[in-house]
This record gives structure tokens, C-alpha cells and sequence, in this order.
């Protein structure tokens, strides 16, 4: 509020000064009020008395009441030489008013002369009283007992003790002025003398803080405060100036340790990609600029195909190489100003600097598969990695980063959904999609209440045309969106985690129907049922499962659980712990899709499996195509070897059940036979067969009772 000291101290004195005179003058005025009421009162009582007494030889005289009242006026006309009398009135014995008399006061001031009716003065006693500005005097005439009325002589208080108090202040006002005056100039002199070696210190400081220059000192003589904290100030100069030699050494030194920090907070440690906080924070900004410019943005996200399999089967460190390699190979393969960022474990974003066309972000993304689709070496070991991309605008999301995010998120897990190893451009009928596996993942935790789900079964044969038994395949039939196919809805379930729920009703739902089914024939059918690798990481399932069987009186002998190859190896240790004790119980265990997944020879000779399932797209192909059926004879020859049961799924035509044949499968599953079937359907079916071998692969199927014609 000050600027100086000097100038603070003046206001204080000053505002003390007048405050104090302040106080004197209402003192005095408070003072000089009471005297003045004093003097008016002792004055006004004495009028009172006397007119008391020359109106009492009026009252006892012999004249008529007329000549009273006129003598009693005249009387009281002698008030006016009184200029404060407001009014003066004679009453009665009785209080009744005889004569009235109205004052100079009262006749220049009406309106308060009017007033002075409305203010309740007792009459009956002697005295002066004081209300709303005016005093009244009320004295008997005559003494008491015998007095023979009153008089009551009002005068104007407040008005001539206003204007004697404007006198007074007028009189001494220019006394105090002078005073104050005199006061403040000794004051200032006295404060300049006192304050000068605190100016010189301000002074110095100032020039220090404008110069910089701390080899500076202030000089001055004496012990006072202020020289003393003129030394107090000088030694922290020299201890400023040893700081400012220590900082110079540690500016470099935090310099550096800023840049690393800088960069460990904006850039991935293991890949040296912009990190998630870097790639949002610019995507922001780039998000804004775009709208103020009516500019398009385009996003790519991609993760790698596959990448949890290479994690668990080589370890981290050959996924952390892996993750490198990527990550050099797209970000050598973009232009400069594009950004590629690592969002986390294997997910990626790419921002093109410009806005591309819709052919060009084609280019890119073929440009990006081919080039990480080439090989990968890792400990001697040749790796191929698929990527599956996903583009969105932000025009199309108003540019929201939040929904441009997660369009592209959206639009990547379609192309996985679509085979991996492609690239999907955002639409509309993706969140359609997406609003759709929203729904079925809402659905799945009441559908078991609701019974929804069911089980069908599709009949394996053996190579005389025999049942040996059916696969349990889910079926759910929604209330809103029908038929779901398992490949759509089991995923889903393994994504949020609630395929064990399925999994566990289906083997419940299998012991429970197992007794129905073993009356089709005379044989006992095994039973076979799929699991998941969710359902392998479960500690319980092995006493789950075993309590059903229990509960359910079922021959272990008669289960057998298949397993894909790609969920066995996706956590092999604990699959293969978890298989060896249902092994031992006596089920069977089937590897299903065998030869789809990674690295499958490495493994087959360690795991503990009875089936070995050839997948149908495999078996699709021995019609047409020579590569297959030598793939195929592959799979059936190292089968053998390692005395596998060997089960080809997906027969459809006469041909391939033949050429099957003549390698010697065990098991044939298929629409040749049966399609999947509700428990009800399966009585209304003969599944004896019976198949001839010939020569030249051509079958001879027949229907033992005709029910099915091939």
C-alpha cells in the first residue's frame, strides 16, 4: 500500500494525530453538551419559577374567569424575548389546560412545534425533563397542598445546542489545523534524520537487485539496526556469491538429469517410441489444431498377432526383442514428422503428419505387413510376427481423442477378427458390431438363469462306420439377437473373462445327459467336450470336474476334454499339469487344430495328449489340393508314430473320408455323418454305418437302415 517506510510512518503519525484530536473534540463536545444543558436547565427552571409566581396572584384574585384568562395571556407574553420557547401552557387543579402561549421557536418551526403534543409530559410533577430535542419545565402554581394549577414552558434544546457546538469547532478548528501542522513537519524532520541510513539501505538493494552484481557491500557508521543489518546483509552477499559458483557446477549436472528425465517421462524405455502420455498430450494439440483449420487427423493403431505365444514359449526377453525389431522396422518405414508411439505391452499408434487420402493410408498399412512380416531371428530360431491395424478419423469422431482412440481400437480387433495380419478402416456398422459384443457380453452372465444356452452333439465314427461317440458343442439361443455361433460369443467370454462360467455349466450340462446318451447303443460313447486355456489356468478345475463326475456316477473313461493347440501352448506348464491329472483320473485328452498354432512339432513330444485332431481346413483341401493331402499324411504318419488316436473333423465329402481311410485315420467327424444335433433329435437318428474300402477311393456308404443316403 506504502511505497516507503518514511511515507508509512508519516500516514501513522498522521492518522494518530487527527484520530487523537478526533477523540479530544468529542470529549470536549460531550463535555460542552452537558454544560449547556446544564446552564439552559438551571435557566429554564428559574423562568418557570417566575412565571409561576406572578400567574399565582391571577388565580386567587377576585376578577371573572375572562378577565383571568387575559391577564394569565398577557403574562405569558412576556416569553417572547425568550427566542428558543417553543410553547408555554397553564393548566388546572384538574390538568385542564386554561391558557396556551406559542413561542418564536414554535412559530418558525411548525412541524416540531407539532410534535411536542405527541410526547407524554406528566404534569403532576415538578422539574425539568429532556425528550426528543426539547426540554420541559412543569412547576405548581401556589404551594402543594394548595397550589392551584400548573405552568409548563417548553424550549428548543437541540437547535441552539447544534449551533453552539458549530461555534466552537468554527473557533477552534483553525487552532488544531496549525497544531497538526506543526506536529507533522517536526515529525518529518525528525523521521528523515532517523531514516536516512535506512534509505541508503534501500537503495543498495535495489541497485544490487537491478545490477546483479553481488560483489557489492554497504557501508555505513554506527551500531544501529540498520547498520547492523547492513552487515548482516553483506555477509549474505558473500554467502549468495559461493552459492552462485556451487550452482553453476550442478546447472550442467541438472541440465543432463532434466533431459533424462524428460525423456523417461515421454518416451518408452525398451522401444525409445514416444510413450502414452507423449502420444496423447500431442494428439490433443494436433486434435485442436486440426478443428481450428477444418483439418482431417489419422490414426493407426496396431498390436502384434500372436505376441502372448512368443512371451510364453521363448520368454520375455525374446518378446522384448521382438517389440524392438517392430518397433525399428515401422518407424525406419514412416516419413519424418510421422509419429509412432508405443502405447503399451505390443499396441502402437501411428500419426501421420499430413492428412492422407484414403489410398495412401492403403499404402501405408501394406507397406507397414510387408515389411514386419519379414523373418525375426531370435536365438537361432526363425519368428514371423502378423500385425492387425485399425484406422479412424477424427473428423468422424468431431475430434474427440477419447472416441478417436477408441474407433481405431475398434477397427483393429475387426481385422483380427477378420484372419490377423490386415488392416480395417473405421465405419459405422463397427459399432454396431461393437455394441453387439456389448450386448452379449451383458447377456453372458445371466444367460445360464435364463437357460439359454444348450448343448448339441456331432457323432464321430470310426473306421467300420461305427458311433464311438459325439463332440458337446454350445448352443445360445438369445432372446433378442437369436442364434449365436460359439466363434463369436466364446471369445467375447474369454475376453472378459466369463468363459469359465460356460465351461462349467457345459461340463455339468455333459454328466448330467451322459446317462441319456448311452442308451443310443449298446457301446459306451465317449464323450468328448472342449476347454479353454482360462479354464487350464483355473486351480480348481480338476476337483470341479471330478465332483461332477462323481455326483453324476460317470465312467472318467468315457470323458475326453480337447484342448487347441494354440490355448495349450499359450500357458504350457501349467496346461500340461492340469491335463496329466485328468489323465491319470482316466479321461482322454484330444489336441484340437492341430497344426494351426506355433511351433507345434517342438512340443508334441512333451505333452501328454491321446487324440491328435486334424483340422478340417485340412481336411477341406484333400479334394483339390496336393499340398494338403501331403500335409495331411504328414500329421497321420507322426501321429502313429507317437501312437496317437488320430480324428479328422470337418468330412464332408466321399473323398476325403476315402483318402482318410487309407492313411489310416481312426475317427471320422463331419456333415458326411451327422451335423450337430439337440439331445431330443439324436433317438430319431440310426448312426451305424457302414464303410467299404476300395481300391480306386471310391466309397461305398450305406445307411445300415436307410434313414441317411450319402
Amino acid at each position: 500500500m506504502f511505497s516507503s517506510v518514511k511515507s508509512s510512518v508519516v500516514t501513522i503519525i498522521l492518522l494518530l494525530v487527527v484520530s487523537l484530536t478526533a477523540v479530544v473534540m468529542g470529549f470536549v463536545l460531550i463535555e460542552y453538551e452537558k454544560l449547556y444543558s446544564d446552564v439552559v436547565e438551571d435557566n429554564l427552571s428559574g423562568l418557570s419559577q417566575n412565571f409561576s409566581q406572578e400567574l399565582l396572584p391571577i388565580l386567587t384574585s377576585t376578577q371573572s374567569e375572562k378577565a383571568k384568562q387575559i391577564s394569565i395571556k398577557d403574562t405569558l407574553m412576556n416569553l417572547d424575548a425568550y427566542k428558543s420557547v417553543f410553547e408555554a401552557k397553564v393548566f388546572g387543579i384538574d390538568t385542564t389546560i386554561i391558557q396556551s402561549y406559542v413561542g418564536p421557536a414554535g412559530k418558525q418551526d411548525i412541524l416540531r412545534l407539532n410534535k411536542i403534543d405527541q410526547i407524554d409530559m406528566p404534569l403532576t410533577d415538578d422539574g425539568i425533563k429532556i425528550a426528543n430535542g426539547f426540554m420541559f419545565a412543569t412547576k405548581r402554581i401556589g404551594e402543594s397542598p394548595f397550589a392551584l394549577g400548573y405552568i409548563q414552558v417548553v424550549v428548543d434544546l437541540q437547535g441552539p445546542l447544534s449551533a453552539s457546538k458549530l461555534n466552537l469547532l468554527s473557533q477552534t478548528l483553525s487552532t488544531i489545523l496549525i497544531a497538526t501542522a506543526v506536529v507533522m513537519t517536526i515529525a518529518i524532520l525528525l523521521l528523515n534524520r532517523l531514516l536516512q541510513p535506512l534509505s541508503r539501505l534501500s537503495s543498495f538493494t535495489k541497485q544490487i537487485d537491478s545490477a546483479k552484481n553481488y560483489s557489492l557491500r554497504f557501508s555505513a557508521a554506527g551500531n544501529n539496526e540498520v547498520v547492523l543489518l547492513g552487515k548482516n546483509i553483506n555477509s549474505m552477499l558473500d554467502t549468495i556469491n559461493l552459492e552462485l559458483e556451487k550452482n553453476k557446477s550442478h546447472t550442467k549436472t541438472l541440465e543432463a538429469q532434466q533431459e533424462t528425465m524428460t525423456k523417461l517421462a515421454n518416451y518408452d524405455a525398451l522401444t525409445g517410441l514416444p510413450n502414452r502420455q507423449f502420444i496423447m498430450d500431442t494428439l490433443r494439440y494436433k486434435l485442436a489444431e486440426a478443428r481450428r483449420n477444418n483439418h482431417d487427423v489419422a490414426l493407426l493403431f496396431f498390436d502384434l498377432d500372436g505376441f502372448k505365444s512368443i512371451n510364453d514359449s521363448l520368454g520375455h526377453e525374446a518378446g522384448d526383442h521382438v517389440l524392438v525389431e517392430v518397433a525399428k522396422r515401422v518407424n525406419d518405414l514412416m516419413r519424418d514428422g510421422d509419429l509412432v508411439s508405443r502405447l503399451g505391452g505390443d499396441e502402437f499408434l501411428i500419426v501421420p503428419e499430413s492428412e492422407p487420402t484414403q489410398s495412401e493410408l492403403t499404402v501405408i498399412c501394406q507397406r507397414i505387413l510387408q515389411t514386419v512380416d519379414q523373418p525375426i531371428m531370435i536365438k537361432g530360431v526363425e519368428l514371423r510376427v502378423g500385425l492387425s491395424i485399425g484406422i479412424a478419423k477424427a473428423i468422424d469422431v468431431n475430434y474427440d481423442l477419447t472416441d478417436l482412440v477408441g474407433n481405431a481400437d475398434v477397427a483393429m480387433y475387426r481385422s483380427k477378427t477378420n484372419g490377423r495380419g490386415t488392416y480395417t478402416m473405421f465405419s459405422s456398422d463397427l459399432i454396431e458390431d461393437y455394441k453387439r459384443k456389448l450386448l452379449i457380453t451383458n447377456s453372458i452372465a445371466r444367460v445360464i438363469e435364463e437357460q439359454e444356452f444348450t448343448l448339441y452333439y456331432q457323432a464321430k465314427i470310426n473306421r467300420d462306420g461305427l458311433l464311438m461317440g459325439f463332440e458337446a458343442l454350445i448352443r445360445w439361443l438369445h432372446p433378442s439377437l437369436g442364434m449365436i455361433s460359439p466363434g463369436e460369443f466364446i471369445p467375447i467370454a474369454e475376453h472378459s473373462g466369463k468363459v469359465h462360467v460356460i465351461s462349467r455349466w457345459v461340463i455339468t450340462q455333459v454328466c448330467k445327459e451322459m446317462q441319456v446318451i448311452q442308451t443310443l447303443t449298446n457301446r459306451d460313447l465317449r464323450i468328448s467336450l472342449n476347454l479353454s486355456a482360462h479354464d487350464l489356468h483355473a486351480a480348481d478345475l480338476y476337483d470341479f470336474v471330478k465332483k461332477e463326475i462323481d455326483h453324476y456316477c460317470i465312467n472318467p473313461k468315457l470323458l475326453e476334454f480337447e484342448i487347441t493347440e494354440s490355448a495349450y501352448l499359450e500357458s504350457f506348464q501349467s496346461s500340461n499339469e492340469c491335463l496329466k491329472k485328468f489323465g491319470d483320473f482316466g479321461c482322454s485328452i484330444a489336441l484340437d487344430d492341430f497344426g494351426t498354432g506355433y511351433s507345434s512339432l517342438s512340443y508334441l513330444t512333451q505333452i501328454k495328449i491321446d487324440t491328435l485332431k486334424i483340422d478340417q481346413q485340412f481336411v477341406k483341401e484333400i479334394d483339390y489340393s496336393s499340398r494338403s493331402r501331403l500335409v495331411t499324411s504328414t500329421i497321420i504318419d507322426l501321429a502313429k508314430s507317437l501312437n496317437l488316436t488320430i480324428c479328422a473333423e470337418g468330412i464332408e465329402s466321399r473323398i476325403q473320408q476315402a483318402y482318410l481311410t487309407e492313411l489310416g485315420c481312426d475317427y471320422y467327424q463331419g456333415f458326411l455323418y451327422s451335423k450337430p444335433l439337440p439331445l431330443e433329435d439324436l433317438f430319431a437318428v440310426d448312426f451305424n454305418f457302414t464303410v467299404e474300402f476300395v481300391e480306386d477311393s471310391e466309397v461305398n456308404l450305406t445307411k445300415v437302415e436307410n434313414v441317411y443316403t450319402f
